[in-house]
């Protein structure tokens, strides 16, 4: 029952998982190879980048090393002549084409040519990077390679060293030749479908590679692609595998370094019989056999070449899956048709484009009918109505072989994909790629969820959603959303946002995914190119350097690290660092998927024991935050609008992507996280506003709510460290510091009444002031003065008039009371000065966050106001300290007299509150910042024009101070109009100045003739000097310093207010904070604060207005309405997304183009219908000409006609069937079509011999075949029977003579025992499936097989129990398995549908059923406990019995009429 065919290469390896260990031994086999996997590929360029010419360099050594030609070794004179008339070998070259030792004699002499002996492999001679002249720059790559060389080798050369990525998909496009003919509309079509499902899946598509027939198709859709498309679209890797003989020119392309660019004419005139390579490919590998001329070398390394590629895997995202083949069929001959037989006999998925004529016209037009029907005189006649002028080269025999060969094509629909211009559901040619590869994997036998999950994998794999809605997400199949993580988690690695918002709609809940290892494994896979990526190696390189004595493997707490130096240390770390002892980690395999990358199973991640605790406090903030970081905008915003806190969240997206674009390298980047930074802020306002229109309060409890998941910082904090400057401007939140500013007292008391009530606090008792507690009106005055004074309002205004006091009678002493002895009015300012110091100190050591000295340090002189107050406080003692020594007093009055000028800056501070004042000092500090850079220029004409006109006029000056003056002093003094009066000779006077300059108070007389007492400088350069210098100064720099000024005005206006309100917070914040009696009174505050803190311990904490820790059921309350209205936000932004003129004018055209193509399917349809019809309707005619023919020819006769002679008239066939394939596979389920397959394969199990091939109606022995001669094949076996040809096969002809591969001619019996249980649930309980019970099956899985069967097979002679079923027992076994068999019952007994079947030989089997239907039974538990492999590779198990399940098509019959006895689920 179980054949013995060739297992496919890899066939242990589990379904599109895990790494084939064959595989690496093969890749371990050639020198210099290394792992091809493309992440390793990736990294290792990203490590090493290698410059342009030691590429060359390094491909220069390494392809002669691995990869050979083929030479002619042995001329031998040929019968035939070249195409010039010249005498060649029989390899086809010309005597000159050979080496010197070809054409000289040697041991071959005398030997007939032998391609196997007179071809040798030789390092090739042509290779490198190829440009066709007068076609553009395109740069390809090429490769001259033996017949012979190892797929690995050329699989090595492409991914590693020519810098191809490893495909998602390999599309193998094969069909005519030579030049054809396809409908413009269906060329178009088929042009465009190719070329997007290559690029949106990352494919590579593999043809002839010459220019001509279907390669030129593909290669004009490739151009095509790429004058339409941008570079970031990416290029189309079209790769051409030619037969190296028979290209055209080729001599060009012979460079044995290298040819780094090898230049190839492309001359179709010239090419005679041989065949041009096509410009538009990217790679080529031309294979070479050492002949010319000769077609078809390439066939074999391709076919092996796409086999090895399609037995490798892609891993990306953690999730790993086999790269799937698809072939594409346009026209073809039949090299065509073989090539689909093979693919179909292989399992690769076929595509047949109808249409584009000849054999993909045949098969179209034949795939839907039952395979019954497809008989040899139909075959004859497709052909001749399609192939015309090469039917008559058609002989009967290969007319029998076609029909063979499609009748097996056709029988494999699951594998066979008609695409037919306008059908439904196939607009376009990349879907029907993708459906095609998906219907084959659906047909596919698996385990029920692994076959939906390949599916699946692919989808995610090609990047191809659409195909996911279409195909995959159908009421077939319920997914679990815990099937879906593993997939998900790739997705999301991938970049895939489409899918990630697919998977959410289908039940996803991200707080079930992210798991704390599955967190950690998204970290461990960030982008290399990813700046957090950097920030994190460097953490661990730290850490490494720090003292661990192994490399540190990263943790969640170095993520916590970096992400707190980008939040701001505000924030506490969000995930703390691991205590010793915490939770183990757990990582359970899966079995049947394996999802291995680096050690760690994916699918593990989301398999934790219920013990454990694996979740984090927020795992959708976690997976925003490891977008953000990656700076993925789409896959960003998805998860934001899943996540609770979600103004914090924004704000703190905002603050994270603003720190990164500040060390961004690449502009690009940086300028994209800034756009996104300020669409989160967007996005936060928002929902504040949605929030603040519903309710003011609870919106302004969104402020300064505690939020515990983004390090127990409030809204509030966030936006001022991320400088959000529109967010914090908004309305609601300055109403809100409005509020904070006035205390508690109402916000409409006037100004006028405050500053009265401060100045006559009696006041308050009269009502003048209103309070916004209602209690507070009704209370006494005590309770009124302390809410009164302690506003920040009031507390602002009272140190505004301390401050003037204190300015006033500082410029009071200076100017009036400075004495020797300090008088009591001088002690006073310094008390006053003692009182702001303690206040300054107050403030730097003020940290209710408990952030640190250092950090609060650094935030306080952050602050350009207080870098003024110390620098203010320092000069005055210092100042103080000269003042006090009588040697110094004078200098310590200077010292205080320009102290006294920063103590009055500080007042522009002050009025910052002010909402006319502070944006025009925001204005003047950015226009400081101008005045710096035209100080600069001014400079450089400043010095340049005063150092010449210092050495033009004066000679050899040794004043210092004098030099200063006129170089500098005097220069910047002519800008103002002050022009010196000698400069020009005009008022020239030696009184003025002095001779020898030794006056300290003249400057040095001017170069001037003594006797004449005249200049004797040139005054006609120093006048015109001067003209310049103030034409550029006066003129142009200061016209540039206006400009200058207006632009910066300009700009800063039209954002001042937000500006303003944004520096208003600090103010607020500084005052509210402050003691409320002002300097110097507020030594007694000081004191009674150093009291509490250092005596009584009590520590600082932030007043609950700012900074408000809620009840946790207040807190989810407030999240839950936080909720509601960013899901109304988001409803609004996309409802005004649609309405927008732009969306609307594309929503329309997409309607139109939609329309467009509904009326061009239209059309198709009815016309198909009406052809059917008319069709229909001739045969009909027909049928009723004879018939009437028949009637008059027998009346005519005999007057009664035979009525077995009457033509019986033709069924009309149905217009209206929905789907002929439908139809046709209702019958081709029925097993064999009444005929056995499986024994008229073509290609024999295990064995080179080729069958005789036999159609259908050929098959039995009755019908008369007279062109059948199969071939006898006999193998030897130690067991077989001497016996000589015996008996001919029950079912028909097979195609093959002899005993074939089995023990004996005639019938082979076998035995094969069903052993089944019932399937029952945790408890107990049958379990059930569409009502019916589901049963379960001992089966057996040999090594090197892909397939499970039944534990049954031949028996030793006077044996009872089949040989394999011993080998799964152990020998006490097996007299209890003799009786269970005796009582069993027989299902099934009789001809077995095998590949190894022969005319003389053939299998019967008896099928028994051996039923345990309790759970407890005796018998069941001792079988159980007695099941044991003697093999190690063999596998035993119970599997459910389903009709999906990967068992023998012979075992599933008998497994399917033993469910029927039951009555169970099948």
């Amino acid at each position: 029952m179980e054949p013995s065919a060739p297992r496919k290469a890899g066939c242990e390896q589990e379904d599109g998982f895990g790494v084939q260990p064959r595989r690496v031994a093969d890749l371990g086999m050639v020198p210099n190879l290394r792992r091809s996997n493309s992440s390793l590929c990736k990294s290792r360029r990203l490590q090493c980048p290698f410059s342009s010419s030691e590429k060359q360099e390094h491909l220069s050594s390494w392809i002669p090393e691995n990869i050979k030609k083929k030479e002619c070794v042995y001329f031998v004179e040929s019968s035939k002549l070249s195409d010039a008339g010249k005498v060649v070998c029989e390899c086809g070259y010309t005597r000159e084409q050979h080496l010197e030792e070809a054409t000289k004699p040697h041991a071959f002499q005398g030997k007939e040519w032998d391609p196997k002996k007179h071809v040798q492999e030789m390092p090739t001679d042509a290779f490198g990077d190829i440009v066709f002249v007068g076609l553009g720059q395109k740069v390809g790559k090429y490769v001259r390679v033996s017949q012979d060389t190892p797929s690995s080798v050329i699989y090595h050369l492409m991914t590693q060293h020519w810098g191809l990525d490893v495909p998602n998909l390999l599309i193998s496009v094969t069909g005519g030749a030579k030049n054809f003919n396809m409908k413009l509309r269906l060329k178009s079509i088929f042009r465009r479908g190719l070329v997007k499902v290559a690029q949106t899946t990352g494919a590579w598509i593999i043809t002839g590679g010459s220019h001509a027939g279907v390669m030129k198709q593909v290669g004009e859709a490739v151009r095509d692609f790429s004058l339409s498309s941008g570079y970031k679209d990416g290029e189309v890797i079209t790769i051409g595998v030619a037969t190296w003989g028979t290209i055209h020119n080729r001599e060009g392309l012979v460079h044995p370094m290298g040819g780094f660019p090898a230049e190839y004419v492309l001359d179709e005139e010239g090419q005679g019989n041989l065949t041009c390579l096509d410009s538009n490919h990217s790679h080529f590998i031309l294979v070479d056999d050492g002949t010319h001329g000769q077609y078809g070398v390439e066939i074999p390394l391709r076919t092996q070449l796409e086999k090895f590629i399609s037995e490798q895997t892609k891993e990306r995202g953690g999730v790993a899956i086999k790269i799937p083949i698809v072939c594409v069929v346009l026209e073809g001959g039949p090299g065509t048709l073989h090539t689909i037989y093979n693919a179909v006999t292989h399992g690769t998925p076929c595509v047949i484009v109808e249409g584009s004529g000849r054999v993909a016209d045949v098969i179209a037009q034949v795939a839907s009918l039952p395979v019954s029907d497809i008989t040899i005189s139909l075959i004859q006649q497709k052909l001749s109505e399609l192939f015309q002028e090469l039917f008559e080269t058609f002989t009967e025999g290969r007319i029998v072989e076609w029909t063979k060969k499609i009748q097996d094509i056709v029988r494999k629909r699951q594998l066979l994909t008609i695409f037919r211009e306008g059908k439904d559901g196939q607009q376009d040619v990349d879907v029907a790629i993708l459906q095609a590869l998906l219907k084959a994997s659906r047909s596919q036998d698996h385990f029920g969820h692994e076959n939906w999950d390949h599916q699946l994998k692919l989808a995610v794999a090609w990047n191809r959603v659409d195909i996911a809605r279409s195909e995959i997400f159908t009421d077939e199949w319920q997914w679990k959303p815990s099937d879906l993580h593993p997939t998900m988690t790739a997705a999301l690695i991938s970049n895939k946002p489409e899918f990630v918002k697919l998977f959410l709609e289908n039940g996803v809940r991200l707080k079930e995914l992210v798991t704390w290892d599955a967190l950690l494994y998204l970290y461990e896979n960030l982008e290399p190119s990813c700046l957090f990526h950097s920030k994190l190696q460097k953490v661990l390189a730290e850490e490494h350097l720090a003292g661990v004595p192994t490399a540190p493997r990263l943790q969640m707490y170095h993520v916590a690290q970096v992400l707190r130096e980008l939040l701001g240390d505000s924030t506490q770390p969000l995930y703390p660092r691991p205590r010793h002892g915490d939770r183990p980690r757990l990582s359970l395999p899966v079995p049947h998927i394996k999802l291995n990358v680096q050690g760690v199973s994916l699918r593990s991640l989301y398999k934790r024991s219920s013990g454990h605790i694996t979740f984090t406090m927020d795992p959708v903030r976690d997976l925003l935050i490891w977008a953000i970081v990656q700076n993925r905008r789409e896959l960003a915003g998805i998860i934001w609008a899943q996540s609770q806190d979600c103004i914090a969240a924004a704000l703190a997206c905002s603050k994270i992507l603003k720190e990164l674009s500040k060390e961004e390298e690449d502009t690009d980047s940086s300028e994209e996280m800034l756009a996104l930074a300020d669409e989160y802020e967007l996005r936060a306002i928002g929902v504040f506003t949605e929030c603040y229109r519903k309710d003011e309060e609870r919106a302004q409890k969104l402020l300064i709510r505690v939020s515990e998941a983004w390090g127990k910082t409030t809204c509030l904090q966030l936006a001022l460290e991320a400088k959000d400057m529109k967010f914090v401007s908004h309305g609601g939140i300055q109403a809100f510091l409005t509020k904070v500013w006035w205390g508690q007292l109402c916000v409409d008391n006037g100004l006028w009444r405050v500053i009265l009530c401060m100045l006559a606090f009696p006041l308050l008792l009269t009502g003048l002031i209103s309070f916004r507690e209602k209690r507070l009106q009704a209370l006494g005055g005590p309770a009124r003065a302390r809410a009164f004074f302690s506003a920040p309002v009031v507390v602002f205004h009272l140190n505004i008039l301390s401050y003037f006091a204190f300015l006033c009678l500082f410029a009071y002493v200076l100017m009036v009371d400075f004495q020797a002895t300090p008088s009591w009015s001088e002690c006073l300012i310094y008390l006053w000065l003692f009182s702001l110091v303690c206040e300054e100190t107050r403030q730097l050591f003020y940290d209710p966050d408990e952030c640190g000295l250092m950090k609060m340090a650094s935030l306080y002189f952050s602050d350009f106001w207080n870098k003024l107050d110390v620098g203010a406080i320092v000069l005055f003692i210092v100042g103080l300290t000269c003042r006090l020594i009588p040697a110094t007093l004078y200098p310590g009055r200077v010292i205080l007299s320009l102290d006294f000028i920063m103590f009055c800056l500080r007042l522009m501070h002050i009025f910052t509150v002010s909402k006319t004042l502070g944006p025009k000092i925001i204005i003047v500090k950015r226009m400081m910042k101008d005045v710096f850079f035209f100080l600069f220029l001014l400079a450089v004409w400043v010095v340049s024009f005063g150092v010449a006109k210092q050495a033009i006029l004066i000679h050899n000056e040794s004043r210092v101070d004098w030099i200063f003056r006129g170089v500098v002093y005097h220069s910047y003094l002519t800008i103002f109009g002050q022009i010196p009066a000698y400069i020009d000779g005009v008022n020239f006077d030696l009184a003025h100045c002095s001779p020898n300059g030794t006056d300290p108070y003249k400057p040095k007389c001017p170069e001037s003739d003594a006797t004449q007492q005249r200049p004797a400088f040139p005054e006609w350069l120093t006048v015109i000097l001067l003209c310049l210098y103030l034409l550029f100064t006066n003129i142009l720099l200061l016209n540039l310093l206006i400009a200058m000024f207006n632009y910066t005005f300009q700009q800063v206006q039209e954002h001042t207010d937000q500006i303003w309100k944004f520096q208003r917070h600090d103010l607020i914040e500084e005052y509210h904070g402050r003691p409320p009696a002002p300097p110097p009174f507020i030594l007694l505050s000081h004191l009674q604060l150093l009291i509490k803190r250092v005596v009584l311990k009590i520590p600082a904490k932030r007043h609950k207005q700012l900074k408000n820790k809620l009840e946790k059921n207040e807190e989810a309350a407030l999240l839950s309405w936080e909720i509601y209205l960013k899901e109304n936000y988001l409803n609004n932004q996309q409802y005004q997304h649609h309405q927008r003129p732009e969306q609307r004018i594309q929503d329309i055209s997409e309607k139109v183009d939609s329309m467009v193509d509904l009326l061009d399917m239209d059309r198709l349809k009815r016309s198909g219908p009406t052809e059917q019809r008319l069709a229909s309707l001739e045969e009909q005619v027909a049928q009723v000409a004879r018939s009437l023919h028949w009637i008059v020819r027998t009346l005519k006769d005999s007057g009664f006609g035979s009525v077995a002679g009457a033509p019986a008239l033709a069924l009309a066939k149905a217009p209206d069937e929905p789907d002929a394939e439908l139809a046709g596979r209702r019958k081709e389920e029925e097993p064999g079509d009444g005929y056995h397959v499986n024994a008229r394969h073509l290609l024999y199990p295990s064995s080179p011999v080729t069958r005789f091939p036999v159609p259908n109606e050929k098959v039995p022995w009755e019908t008369e075949f007279l062109l059948y001669e199969p071939p006898f094949y006999t193998a030897e076996r130690k067991d077989a029977a001497l016996t000589d040809p015996v008996g001919e096969n029950p079912m028909g002809r097979t195609g093959l003579r002899g005993r074939g591969s089995l023990s004996c001619f005639g019938p082979n019996h076998m035995l094969h025992p069903v052993v089944t249980r019932w399937r029952r649930n945790q408890d107990g309980a049958i379990c059930r499936k569409s009502i019916k019970k589901m049963l379960e099956v001992l089966v057996v899985k040999r090594p090197l097989s892909e397939l499970w069967a039944l534990p049954g097979g031949s028996r030793e002679p006077g044996e009872t129990l089949p040989r394999k079923l011993k080998q799964i027992l152990l020998r006490e076994a097996w007299e209890a398995a003799e009786g269970l068999l005796q009582r069993g019952v027989e299902v099934y007994k009789g001809y077995v549908d095998d590949p190894r079947n022969t005319d003389n030989a053939w299998i019967e089997t008896v099928a028994i059923s051996v039923h345990f239907p309790d759970q407890n039974n005796v018998e069941l538990k001792r079988l159980n406990s007695h099941l044991h492999a003697c093999d190690p590779g063999v596998s035993i198990r119970w599997q459910v019995v389903d009709k999906r399940i990967p068992l023998y098509e012979n075992h599933k019959t008998i497994l399917q009429k033993t469910a029927t006895l039951f009555g169970a689920h099948y």
